[in-house]
């Protein structure tokens, strides 16, 4: 029933008027003797140059509890912003068919942990063949393009002698000179044919001695199959698709959005704090490692980037929780949230001037952090403050 309270407070007013009838100018509060007496006193309450006075063997006293104010190092200006796990891009590595072919064998399942190299799946492509032969006939046009260079340099050798001994015309060293550019040429241009077919069978992961249709692909680097988008008999012409994702987990980034006001106090190389609700208590620290150039004109807000180690596993991407950051730190007292009484625009508590003496002040506060608040204006650390009972003092002095 909600009509208790309304009692306490009657009866507190009844107390009150019966004890301002019996005080007299610059005498003590008395209380008359007896049965009547006696509960008069157990609930008598005075008020002297702002203080709330409870007689010592008040009933109310027992409903309020009194605590130390202590002091701890809090930071002045302090960057909190929700915050979220997510993959380190630069340790993401995503593997892409490089030619069409049907699938023959995929050799990891999701969760997996490979290492670079290792392969995760084979292919059946009709292109893997094409690219070998092509490798092929670069080789033997090379030596064909050598024995040819090599002729034609000894032809034009033997035309210079000649022409020193006066046996040859200058134009036949001159078409001699040109047929040793143009031999060169090719050789080059067949060089130039074998390496880049060289090149496309080490993009396919073939070998220079492999002949077939068969191509193995492998794991770009160490970590876990965290995709995986391809099945065995599968046949797959779309190459621009990764069929397996991989990721290195052993370290990850924190994504938050700061607003404009309090990005001036980050800056990159500094380490900030993460609390992430998988894991309650804990707090986990990363270091800052970019902050974005440009604004969300939307949130009004800047995205920071942090990197922070992740050697367990424990963290992984999705995950979301807060980050924090004390710029500047001091020491302040610090008080419980509950201990604060609203009264109208201004901060109060009620600060103990002594045994059932109370007054309330105005206090200026930082921000709250796991229920409690530092105090900027109005308190010391030492100073006793009621924390429970906040109410019932405020329905006293309001009388």
């Amino acid at each position: 029933m909600r009509s208790k309270p309304w009692g306490i407070l009657i009866l507190i007013a009844l107390v009150l008027a019966g004890a301002a009838g019996c005080h007299k100018k610059g005498e003590k509060s008395r209380f008359p003797s007896g049965a009547a007496g006696a509960g008069a006193a157990s609930s008598a309450l005075a008020e002297a140059k702002g203080v709330l006075v409870l007689a010592p063997d008040s009933p109310l006293l027992t409903q309020i509890k009194v605590e130390t104010v202590a002091a701890a190092t809090v930071s002045v200006n302090e960057v909190s912003a929700p915050g979220r796990i997510e993959f380190d891009a630069v340790r993401v590595g995503r593997v892409h068919l490089p030619v069409s072919g049907r699938i023959e064998r995929v050799l990891v399942r999701l969760g997996d942990a490979v290492r670079a190299g290792q392969p995760v799946l084979t292919v059946d492509s009709p292109e893997a063949e094409v690219a070998v032969s092509a490798y092929r006939q670069s080789l033997a046009a090379v030596i064909q393009a050598r024995a040819n260079l090599a002729k034609v340099t000894a032809d034009r050798n033997r035309v210079n002698d000649l022409f020193e001994h006066k046996a040859a015309a200058r134009k036949e060293v001159m078409a001699a000179e040109n047929d040793l550019a143009l031999a060169q040429a090719a050789a080059d241009q067949a060089e130039a044919a074998r390496d880049q077919s060289r090149r496309r069978l080490e993009i396919l992961g073939l070998g220079q001695g492999e002949s077939g249709s068969r191509l193995t692909i492998a794991a770009p680097l160490s970590g876990k199959v965290i995709e995986l988008a391809v099945t065995a008999g599968e046949y797959r012409s779309d190459t621009a698709d990764p069929v397996v994702t991989v990721a290195d987990l052993s370290a990850v980034w924190v994504l938050s959005e700061i607003p404009e006001a309090s990005i001036r106090l980050i800056e990159t190389g500094e380490r900030i704090q993460i609390e992430l609700v998988a894991y309650p208590g804990e707090v986990f620290e990363a270091r800052v490692t970019r902050i974005a150039d440009t604004l969300d004109p939307k949130t009004r807000t800047v995205q920071v980037r942090a990197e922070l180690a992740n050697p367990g596993g424990r963290l992984r991407p999705g995950m979301f929780g807060r980050i924090r950051h004390m710029h500047a730190a001091k020491p302040l007292p610090v008080i419980p949230a509950r201990a604060v009484y609203r009264r109208g625009s201004d901060d109060c508590v009620f600060i103990e001037r002594g045994t059932g003496r109370f007054e309330r002040i105005r206090i200026s506060l930082g921000a709250e952090a796991d229920g409690r608040i530092p105090v900027l204006e109005g308190l010391q650390a030492g100073d006793r403050i009621a924390v429970d009972g906040i109410m019932m003092l405020a329905g006293l002095e309001a009388r």
